[in-house]
């Protein structure tokens, strides 16, 4: 993502603008078109009514009342109701423009949203696991948002502007000579000048302000995400204190960007005042000397009142503009983020007809300086299972995670049937495959949605069935809304084991031909984890398994067993088999045992 000294940067706002025209004229939508084209056509009517029709008949109005005749007022009274009329017409046009724009700007913030959406779950785990979600979502908001006010603007501001000012120049031409149009024209360079000066300045404390303001939000979020471990360490005040300071910075900045838009707004004011007041003067001592009619003074005061208005928006305009570059940037920063793994071109889907899984050679490091895996080989046969063990940190869970392609390895390779992952489409790879993580996280619905998420279009009656294959169908029952009950935030309101069970649940119903358990009872009773490790074996019996385990007395029954240490396989057998080699795996099932052991003596004690 573009940095934020970047963001000030008119190239990068220039780059951000052409990436965002072709969201306000979309060549998949023919009616969006149309009503672009209709709304400028609104746009066109409403100022010529408003900048030709209004001041000119106003203007008529006022040189017919100083004749003092009964049909120049007569003629009066109906310019001046012309006049009522343009200014209806002015108002009219407009909301007819912004109700009939309304559907194109709703359009591009949805489609800019959804694009955004799927590319961040495109992008690799690496980069969700390095980002903050609060300060991603912040960005993303701010992005999608400044669409809709960025096609408001360009079309109905900044246009309309120049087209005005396009006409009043000319009626100034016309009627009061070339002093006045150069004299316009000066106030408005100064203006523009000005303006685009102190927002470039106030363009940079926002960006300070919008950096302390996600920083903000992330610290907020990220405290309250952890909501029990600060509970655990007595941790309030810390966190109230550490969040006090972020949105004291912002505060500050705040003020600061306050105290710049009074100075803006005072220059601004200024540089208008002076020109009407000696615009004013000029046509009022061409009224003393002959030159001008009174109506000629009301005119250019209507003129410059209208001229005035579209530029007193014009800086806040251009303020908001300068805003949503730098709020897109931000948000096509995360857009332009390269996926760590992607599909090769034309990628083949996954052809499972057996199962059988192959790690050749594989090494890996999340970090090139600290490898993980250093040479890993193994082999699945189609409908076994294979057990991974060893101790904290020697890989076991990145395993997973390469078969799953959340990663590629550095070299090796990884096959599925003889196939290598890493040449097939991830989608149809991972739907082939189903796990049940360690640290089993939940949506914030129901208990039934959370099940059936495993199949997309899954029916009740499949969703209970996979609750009664993971031994959760009578605890649902126990619940007041049954499968409706909430589960709230990542799944807090659920014990540990309820989330696993619930998370068993989903990958029964997604039925894969591959099936990997990361730790998959390490949260359960011993009473539930002897159910679940039975419905497990069932399961496995069809399909090819890898369990990645720490409770050895688990996998007793594996197939194969495969011990890690420090990213190597140290060893390779049956439970039995290694036993019988008194190595690392020996040691670790008796110090288990003991234990266990202990643990039985204090319970029975």
């Amino acid at each position: 993502m573009a940095s934020s000294s970047q963001s000030t940067e008119p190239e990068a706002g220039w780059a951000a603008l052409r990436r965002f025209l072709p969201y306000l004229w979309p060549s998949h939508a023919p009616a969006l078109r149309a009503r672009v084209i209709l709304s400028l056509l609104l746009v066109i009517v409403s100022i010529l009514i408003t900048t030709l029709v209004m001041p000119l008949a106003y203007s008529a109005a006022v040189n017919r009342m100083t004749t003092g005749m009964e049909a120049a007022a007569q003629i009066a009274i109906a310019l001046v109701a012309a006049y009522a009329a343009a200014r209806f017409g002015g108002v009219l046009f407009d909301n007819l423009r912004n109700g009939i724009f309304e559907r194109v700007g709703q359009d591009a913030t949805r489609r800019l949203a959804e694009t955004t959406f799927r590319h961040l779950h495109d992008l690799s785990l690496r980069f969700h696991l390095e980002r903050r979600t609060g300060a991603v979502t912040k960005i993303i908001e701010r992005g999608t948002k400044s669409i809709d006010s960025m096609l408001y603007f360009l079309l109905f501001n900044i246009g309309p502007t120049v087209i005005q000012l396009a006409i009043v120049l000319g009626l100034f031409w016309i009627k009061f000579g070339i002093g006045l149009v150069v004299a316009t024209i000066v106030m408005v360079v100064a203006y523009i000048q000005f303006t685009r000066i102190v927002t470039d300045w106030r363009a940079r404390l926002r960006v300070e302000m919008n950096d302390l303001d996600t920083g903000a939000v992330a610290r907020a979020v990220d405290s309250l995400l952890n909501f029990e471990t600060v509970k655990y360490f007595n941790a309030e005040d810390r966190e109230a204190e550490r969040y006090g300071r972020a949105v004291a910075r912002y505060a500050d900045a705040a003020v600061k960007n306050e105290t710049s838009l009074a100075w803006l707004n005072i220059g601004q004011s200024l540089i208008t005042n002076l020109m009407m007041a000696g615009a004013m003067g000029f046509t009022v001592w061409g009224w003393s000397v002959g030159r001008f009619t009174p109506g000629d003074v009301v005119l250019v005061n209507t003129l410059l009142a209208q001229l005035f208005r579209p530029l007193d928006m014009l800086g806040w305009v251009y303020r908001n503009i300068r805003q949503g570059l730098i709020d897109m940037e931000a948000m096509f920063g995360i857009v332009d983020t390269k996926a760590e793994v992607v599909d090769i071109p034309d990628a083949p889907p996954l052809h499972v007809a057996q199962g059988h899984v192959r790690f050749e050679d594989v090494h890996f490091g999340y970090e090139l300086e600290r490898p993980i895996l250093k040479g890993i080989d193994f082999d699945v046969p189609p409908g076994t299972m294979l057990a991974v063990v060893g101790p904290s940190g020697a890989g076991k869970s990145t395993l997973s995670r390469l078969l799953f392609r959340f990663y590629d390895p550095l070299s090796g390779r990884i096959t599925i049937d003889g196939q290598d992952i890493s040449q097939v489409s991830q989608q149809s790879l991972r739907a082939a495959i189903g796990i049940v993580p360690q640290d089993s996280v939940l949506f914030n619905d129901t208990i039934g949605y959370n099940i059936g998420y495993g199949k997309d279009g899954a029916t009740q009656a499949d969703i209970e069935e996979a609750a009664r294959g993971a031994a959760i169908a009578d605890f649902i029952a126990e619940l007041p809304d049954g499968y409706q009950s909430r589960v709230g935030e990542r799944g807090l309101k659920l014990s540990g084991g309820e989330k696993q069970r619930v998370a068993i649940a989903r990958t029964l119903l997604k039925n894969p031909p591959i099936l990997i358990l990361d730790e998959a009872t390490s949260a359960l009773d011993s009473r539930t984890e002897a159910a679940i490790q039975a419905t497990l074996r069932a399961v496995a019996a069809r399909r090819t398994s890898i369990v990645i385990a720490h409770r050895l007395s688990t996998i007793v029954d594996a197939d194969q067993i495969v011990v890690l240490d420090q990213g190597v396989v140290v060893e390779k057998g049956t439970h039995a088999q290694l036993l019988r080699e008194r190595g690392l795996y020996a040691e670790m099932w008796e110090r288990q045992q003991s234990e266990r052991e202990e643990e039985e003596r204090e319970a029975a004690e």
